[in-house]
């Protein structure tokens, strides 16, 4: 569920620019034909409460399955790790999968998490020091959807990556193999990548897992337009939409849209839209795989397979990944 997208599942909030990029997205998404606006606004601080209530509700399986992935293979994921190397983990957020395999990693070298919220990092990466006090601990504050530099004195040293969460599945087919091959040029040849991919499962529990019973995702959702009144002069009647997600079978994916109950016109900034009766606003992707499926977008980003491990009853993967060259 979750650039996020959801950027991770513990994701802080988008940071906004002075240069207005969060009114630009919104003027330019709700301007568009159908409407859209970028997942990543979902994260200012109410929205990535509402996350944290989303992983523990009973219908949100990937957050529970993948720790219990971790904590059952986590053995065998640390072993394909080279020894000494440095983990790199791509936006960060919170740190309570790493710590389900730091406990099978002693003799890791480093730790550098990489996130767009420098606060927000530094005080993860003070906590994780406390903890893990052997551990070198080396935050990076930059965009891991685009090549950025590693700090000096890790060249040279083996590298692996960490990336889990599923957040890979909110992007686009051919974005996510972008990413991965930006993660491939940032890591090196011969690096291991360990992430995190959603299965394609049965209709009713993906969807159930995008619209739970206690209507939290939907709050999630609708948060987008409370942010948007708040930090853009918006005035946008919020109980004038409706969440609505559903499984889009033909692109192998959950949507997330806020559905305009009536014909309408809102008003961002000053600027005027108009929506028709039913008429919606695209706010996420989450896509899901087959594990072969996987396999092959991974290997035209230039990484071949090593390993996948799944949950007994096949709702979520880890992947291990080698970059070739």
């Amino acid at each position: 569920m979750t650039i996020d997208p959801r950027l991770t599942e513990t994701s802080p909030a988008a940071p906004i620019t002075e240069d207005g990029l969060f009114l630009a997205d919104v003027w330019n998404g709700l301007g568009a034909s159908p409407k859209a606006l970028p997942a990543k606004y979902f994260y200012d601080a109410a929205g990535s409460g509402l996350f944290e209530q989303i992983t523990a509700l009973p219908e949100y399986y990937p957050t529970r399955t993948e720790l219990g992935i971790l904590d059952a293979r986590g053995p065998e994921i640390a072993a394909l790790l080279p020894k000494g190397a440095a983990l790199v983990e791509f936006g960060s957020g919170s740190t309570a999968k790493l710590r389900r395999l730091l406990r099978h990693l002693p003799e890791l070298s480093a730790y550098l998490p990489v996130d767009v919220s420098g606060e927000f990092l530094r005080e993860q990466a003070e906590t994780l020091r406390g903890d893990f006090p052997d551990l070198a601990v080396e935050p990076v504050v930059a965009d891991f959807t685009r090549p950025f530099a590693l700090p000096e004195g890790f060249e040279g040293r083996p590298l692996a990556g960490f990336f889990p969460g599923s957040t890979i599945g909110n992007f686009e087919p051919c974005e996510a193999a972008r990413l991965l091959d930006v993660f491939g040029r940032i890591l090196g040849a011969g690096a291991t990548l360990v992430l995190g991919v959603d299965l394609v499962k049965d209709r009713a529990v993906l969807e159930a897992a995008y619209d739970d019973a206690a209507g939290v995702t939907a709050a999630f959702n609708l948060n987008l337009i409370t942010r948007i009144n708040r930090e853009l002069d918006g005035e946008i009647d919020p109980s004038t939409f409706a969440h609505q997600a559903f499984f889009n079978a033909a692109a192998s994916r959950i949507e997330m849209h806020l559905v305009s109950r009536r014909a309408q016109t809102v008003r961002v900034a000053g600027r005027g839209f108009s929506f028709a009766a039913g008429e919606t606003i695209h706010t996420e992707n989450s896509y899901k795989y087959t594990l072969d499926g996987f396999r092959a977008l991974a290997a035209r980003a230039g990484w071949s397979p090593v390993e996948a491990w799944t949950d007994r009853d096949g709702l979520f993967s880890v992947h291990a990944l080698r970059r070739d060259g």
